[in-house]
């Protein structure tokens, strides 16, 4: 302690330092000493001084003077002048003070004047009082009494300050430190609170301070000092001690001195007491430095302080940051159930930040120990579900990785621990997340995402997953979101591409695991097609010269896996890449990464996928030479244009290349130029061509050389390019010759097949692989293929070839055929040949021409009249073919054709019985059809004498008259006798005879016929000489027979009518028939007016019209008599015609044959008066209502023509139609479309119906009248349209002139 007498000699110093005061003390003290109050009253110091630093001071005296100077020292100018000229006065007597009394309110006043006195703007004030604080204390002079406490609190308050530099002014540091942590042994928490707090600001400062050495201070004292800490910290109760425990050791854990005792030198023990130092070494044997933290800090976790549980989370942190990698002190944390502890804290959290993002930290590291780790993490394994939730909803939240990351570990290390239903909530969230990542509405780190992929990986890879969780589309939705959110991220992170690749890899593969036809699975896996093909494959094409290698290489695998799995998905995923040219994608990869890894997955890929497109295993001999090829297409072609026995290696490297460049063209991919490809190539042949011709050579490998070889030509020559080697195309003819390729064993471009059927030399050799084509076709019975898609020979590109005119393809067909006519043994060959050719007319109807050009009927005839036997089958499979050819030839291709004659003949005499019958064979009607349609073509000036032989038949005549009486003779009872019965089927294909018998004898033998003979007859019992139907027994069939009978009936009876009537107006003569048999006629014909069918209304009612004007010729039969059925049909026709615009068209559509008998009225000489009582002003004004540009129909318009010329329509009436006119012209134009010129042929494949035959035929009438009909075709029944508005518009334009 300090005595007065020193006490005083400091005053004496300073005083003369101050100003001088005339006033002095009570005491005689220097008047300088004595400062005025802001109340007028003063202070002297020196008196202040001297009662303070005396123990023996009452210390109410002490208290009331430490008040009065701290009441003066709040106001400002007091205090200014303390600080401006005794900022040093008060050192000495407040420390003396200080370790002077006991009390604790006098110990506080103190350090209050302390810190006020210590605010001043010079630094060395708090300087000289840590030093002097700090002195006191590492004397020791106090011991551990209160005097101590207050000294330690108050070099804690001085020491908080922001000053680095205080550290140095403490002249002992080690023998402070040595009190302090010697006082840390007291049970007192008080004591241990201020102690802590000091040593905590020791260290930071001595950290901190830009002055200090390296040395740490605090080393010297460990472990002593870390034990103590940790018994402090197991025992205390009290939050502020453990605040300050707490804020110690994290700081010493950042530090990297939270080590055990073996860690540290021996020799830094020297500083600390040695006694208590062998005891606390021997204490540390008995107890680790990591069991004594493990417990110490159990307490503060569940501590309700909040302040104290993040503390010792952020302590724990960096204590498990600054072990690293000692997984004993890790093992240690965890099975003192500091896992456990941690996990309750983050479940008591309410999932608030930072404890959720501290205890997460925590439990990221406490993770590394997997085995006893994965016990707890099932356990808190709902809590991180809960938090999953919370972090979920947070963009790029901190704690997102690690909670994700132990959910991963919790499924992966523990399989089966985690219930269906928290799966299930995981599921959801996940997700949810990565929805929300990939629509950019909240995004997330990659390793958040990776680890978010690597749970769906590990779930696909647990086989406790598969239980009520439909995982399937909670995989599918993850693949989904995933592989969008890398594919549309404008910073390509390649670790989050290559995780969403593993991801789409492994969910490929369980797409395929256990029960496939499961529909979730196949969801799945159709999903990742689509992903694939839709936006992974445009990614990699469009990006590949952006991208890293590594993710290149990841895509390929990735396709490479889809390509492996046999399956229907693998072929459409091949063709997929097939369409985005894939052999030029590859070697492109190849250009741009010239590495081996690159090189060899590139040439993998391509071997699987030509598995996939060619099958069996064709890609096994990319894969045998994969190593040796080179990147570079044109060494590939260098390479192929080496002799084979020149290295060992040379012929599987050749059989690779031929096979990639054999596929590559097929889906018109080429992998070089053409030129030098074929150069290549054929310095290959020239080569190394007489190795193929060894019998143990694959003729796969000859087939693949023949099928590229014709397509570097073909496309050569469509380029008009002619250099060639002919000693490589010798050579190739050779083994064509020689059988050593087959046509059928491998896919085929159609250039190259083309090329091939362009060659004259190898048609007898093409011949061969045609007949085994026919076989194999005939065996199989497959479908016919209507596209070309896999470049393959089959029936739709035989079809095409053969309706073409620049190969021989035709030719081929017809020489095979009379090949197999002449030979005996060849009726199955024959039949094969035979329905193949009827397949082809089938898909390309054009062939027939091409078929009857190249003398496919002189073929057929040479057969009829061969010595060979043949079978039924046999026979019915040419009628076939012949009806084939018949119904889709051009009449051209067949006008000097005379072998016809003969075949039809034969036919005749096979098929038609000569005895009478009403119930013919269908072979027999079979061939009524194809006699139908030689009849058809006669009036197209083809097959004309074939035609007259049957019109004049005595068979056909007696089959025909016999059919028709036995039909008429049935009378009501005919309706029953439909297409379903025989009589009836015979009915319907006589009829159908009938009718082109009617038109051929127009087209063939004019001028002959004497069509009134239909009529009436000199002799009734006598029947026609050619094939014919009276009008009576037609109008009867008419009446009675079955739809389709009354279809064709009336179709035969208006050509019929149509001849009389085109006969009575050539030759002005008069009918010859009754006025009863016209009005019997008359009579049927009314009754089917308004018939269901409109084709048999129509018909019926323009033969009505030609009986009206009949009429004309017979003044004295009035046909039309009253008019009151005639009149009937008018007024139901005007009602139909003024409904309302909706519905027009169809009611105008069944008002056509109501028109047609209209227009005949109109046109007699004497109109029936009730026909303007009919049609009056509102009528007509009606209908013109109901009609506008777009539902006019030119009935309808003929109907107004005649309107108009029978001055039925007013001046108004006339404008308005006129103007519609000109709309409806100007709407014709605008939407018209162009439609085909020819008429879409119908041909038939075996096995036939007869119901095609004639439903064909039907069509084909139908087709043929002159009576346009708008379901025939817009273009026709606008032409027709057009045509009636240019005469309405002349007429009237006519009788404007004329008014």
């Amino acid at each position: 302690m300090y005595d007065s007498q020193e006490v005083d000699l400091d005053f004496e110093e300073e005083a003369d330092t101050v100003f001088i005061n005339d006033i002095s003390c009570s005491q005689g003290h220097r008047s300088s000493l004595n400062l005025r109050t802001q109340l007028g009253g003063s202070i002297c110091l020196l008196c202040f001084s001297n009662l303070v630093s005396n123990p023996l001071s009452p210390t109410v005296h002490v208290s009331y003077a430490l008040s009065q100077i701290e009441r003066s020292l709040s106001h400002p100018p007091f205090l200014r002048s303390v600080l401006a000229f005794h900022p040093h006065f008060f050192l000495s007597p407040l420390v003396a003070a200080l370790s002077s009394f006991d009390d604790e309110p006098i110990a506080a006043q103190i350090i209050r004047l302390i810190v006020d006195i210590c605010a001043s703007d010079d630094p060395s004030v708090r300087q000289e009082f840590v030093s002097r604080v700090s002195d006191k204390i590492a004397s020791g002079t106090l011991a551990w009494s209160s005097r101590q406490l207050h000294m330690i609190h108050c070099l804690g308050v001085l020491l908080n300050c922001e000053n680095d530099d205080l550290i140095t002014h403490i002249r002992d540091v080690y023998s402070l430190i040595t009190i302090l942590v010697t006082g840390l042994q007291l049970p007192s928490d008080e004591i241990r609170g201020e102690i802590l707090f000091v040593l905590y600001k020791l260290y930071a400062l001595k950290n901190t301070s830009a002055e200090g050495d390296d040395t740490d201070i605090l080393v010297p004292f460990c472990p002593k000092l870390l034990y103590l800490l940790g018994d402090v910290l197991m025992k205390t109760q009290n939050d502020d001690v453990r605040l300050n425990c707490i804020a110690l050791l994290t700081m010493l854990a950042q530090g990297h001195l939270l080590r055990e005792e073996s860690a540290y030198d021996t020799c830094h023990l020297s500083y600390s007491d040695g006694a208590d130092s062998e005891e606390n070494i021997e204490g540390a044997k008995e107890l680790s430095l990591v069991n004594l933290l493990a417990e110490a800090i159990k307490g503060p976790l569940l501590s309700s302080n909040s302040q104290v549980q993040i503390s010792t989370l952020d302590l724990l942190f960096h204590y498990l940051s600054s072990i690293g990698t000692l997984d004993n002190q890790i093992h240690v944390m965890v099975e003192e159930n500091i896992a456990d502890y941690v996990f309750e804290v983050l479940r008591l959290s309410d999932c608030k930040d930072p404890v959720v993002r501290m205890c997460l930290q925590v439990l990221d590291f406490l993770s590394t120990d997997k085995e006893a780790f994965k016990l707890r993490l099932v356990i808190g394994f709902h809590t991180l579900i809960l938090v999953l939730h919370y972090v979920a909803e947070v963009p790029f939240h901190p704690a997102q990785y690690q909670t994700v990351k132990l959910i991963y570990e919790c499924i992966s290390e523990c399989p089966g621990a985690v219930s269906s239903s928290q799966m299930e909530e995981l599921v959801l969230v996940l997700i949810k997340m990565l929805k929300k990542n990939s629509n950019g509405e909240m995004g997330m780190t990659p390793d958040t995402f990776i680890m978010a992929c690597s749970v769906f990986v590990a779930l696909i890879r647990s086989p406790s997953c598969n239980g009520d969780l439909d995982l399937p589309k909670s995989v599918e939705d993850a693949v989904k979101h995933a592989a969008l959110a890398c594919i549309c991220i404008s910073e390509r992170d390649i670790n989050q591409i290559l995780q969403c690749l593993y991801l789409l890899k492994e969910a490929y593969a369980y797409s395929h695991d256990g029960n496939t036809i499961n529909s979730s699975k196949l969801t799945l896996r159709s999903c990742i097609l689509d992903i694939c093909n839709t936006h992974l494959l445009p990614w990699l094409i469009s990006g590949i010269h952006e991208m890293e290698e590594e993710i290149v290489l990841a895509v390929l695998e990735t396709f490479h896996l889809i390509l492996l799995h046999s399956s229907n998905d693998a072929m459409e995923f091949a063709e997929s890449l097939i369409s985005s040219s894939w052999f030029s994608f590859s070697f492109g990869c190849l250009g741009l990464f010239t590495g081996d890894r690159m090189k060899y997955r590139v040439y993998l890929l391509l071997s699987s996928l030509i598995d996939s497109l060619l099958g069996n295993d064709s890609g096994q001999l990319i894969r045998d030479a994969a190593l040796d090829l080179p990147s570079d297409p044109v060494d590939l072609l260098f390479l192929l244009g080496q002799r084979r026995s020149n290295n060992l290696n040379l012929p599987s490297c050749q059989t690779a290349i031929l096979l990639i460049m054999y596929t590559s063209t097929l889906y018109d991919e080429r992998i070089a130029d053409e030129k030098l490809a074929l150069a290549s190539l054929e310095q290959y042949i020239l080569l190394n061509g007489s190795d193929f011709q060894d019998p143990t050579n694959d003729n796969l490998i000859v087939t693949q050389l023949v099928n590229l070889f014709g397509l570097l030509r073909g496309l050569g020559k469509m380029n008009h390019e002619i250099h060639y080697s002919r000693e490589a195309e010798e050579i190739l003819f050779r083994l064509i010759k020689n059988d050593e390729w087959d046509l059928l064993s491998a896919r085929i471009h159609t250039v190259s097949l083309r090329w091939l059927f362009q060659q004259e030399n190898i048609v007898e050799s093409l011949g061969h692989q045609i007949l085994a084509f026919c076989r194999s076709y005939n065996l199989e019975g497959g479908d016919i293929i209507t596209g070309n898609i896999y470049q393959t020979i089959d029936v739709q590109t035989l079809a095409e070839l053969v309706s073409e005119k620049d190969n021989y393809g035709a030719r081929l067909f017809v020489c095979l055929l009379a090949q197999l006519f002449e030979e005996e043994g060849q009726e199955h060959d024959v039949i094969s040949v035979l329905n193949l050719m009827a397949t082809l007319i089938h898909i390309c109807p054009a062939a027939s021409d091409q078929l009857s050009l190249h003398g496919i009927g002189s073929t057929i005839r040479n057969w009829c009249y061969s010595s060979n036997t043949f079978s039924e089958t046999t026979f019915m499979s040419i009628l076939l073919l012949v009806f084939n050819i018949l119904s889709s030839v051009h009449p051209e291709a067949l006008s000097a054709d005379q072998s016809w004659i003969a075949v039809t003949m034969k036919m005749m005499e096979y098929s038609i019985p000569a005895e009478n019958s009403d119930v013919l064979s269908n072979e027999s009607l079979f061939v009524i059809g194809i006699l139908s349609l030689i009849l058809h073509l006669s009036t197209s000036k083809a097959l004309e004498e074939a035609s007259k032989t049957i019109l004049f038949n005595t068979s056909i005549i007696s089959v025909v008259n016999t059919a028709v009486c036995a039909a008429a003779s049935k009378g009501p009872a005919l309706v029953d006798h439909d297409e379903g019965t025989s009589t009836g089927e015979t009915l319907i294909f006589v009829l159908l005879l009938h009718y082109f018998a009617i038109r051929s004898l127009h087209a063939t033998v004019q001028g002959v016929v004497d069509w009134q003979n239909f009529f009436v007859s000199t002799n009734p019992a006598e029947p026609l000489p050619f094939i014919g139907i009276h009008c009576h027994d037609l109008c009867r069939i008419l009446h009675f027979g079955s739809p389709v009978v009354k279809i064709i009936a009336s179709y035969s009876l208006l050509e019929l009518f149509n001849r009389v009537s085109n006969q009575i107006n050539n030759t002005h003569e008069e009918l010859k028939c009754s006025v009863g048999y016209l009005m019997s006629m008359k009579s049927i014909l009314e009754g089917l007016v308004f018939y269901a069918d409109v084709r048999v209304a129509t018909n019926c009612a323009v033969c009505l019209s030609m009986l009206l004007r009949w009429e004309k010729l017979e003044n004295q039969t009035k046909l039309h008599g009253k008019g009151n059925w005639c009149r009937m049909i008018m007024e139901e026709m005007t009602v139909s015609l003024v409904s309302p615009p909706l519905a027009l068209p169809s009611l105008a559509k069944s008002q056509r044959p109501a028109i047609h008998i209209a227009t005949a009225l109109l046109k007699q000489k004497e109109i029936p008066r009730w026909m303007r009582s009919v049609f009056n002003n509102s009528c007509i004004s009606g209908i013109l209502n109901s009609i506008d540009a777009s539902n006019l129909s030119s009935e309808t318009l003929v109907l107004l023509h005649e309107l108009l010329k029978s001055d039925f329509l007013s001046t108004e009436q006339t404008a308005t139609i006129s103007q519609m006119l000109q709309e409806c012209r100007k709407h014709i134009y605008t939407n018209s479309e162009c439609l085909p010129s020819e008429p879409i042929k119908k041909v038939l494949t075996t096995p036939y119906d007869l119901g095609d035959v004639y439903s064909y035929l039907i069509d084909l009438m139908s087709s043929e009248t002159y009576i346009d009909m708008d379901s025939w075709g817009f273009h026709v029944g606008n032409k027709r349209l057009l045509e009636e508005i240019e005469l309405f518009l002349r007429t009237l334009t006519v009788d404007n002139r004329c008014r």
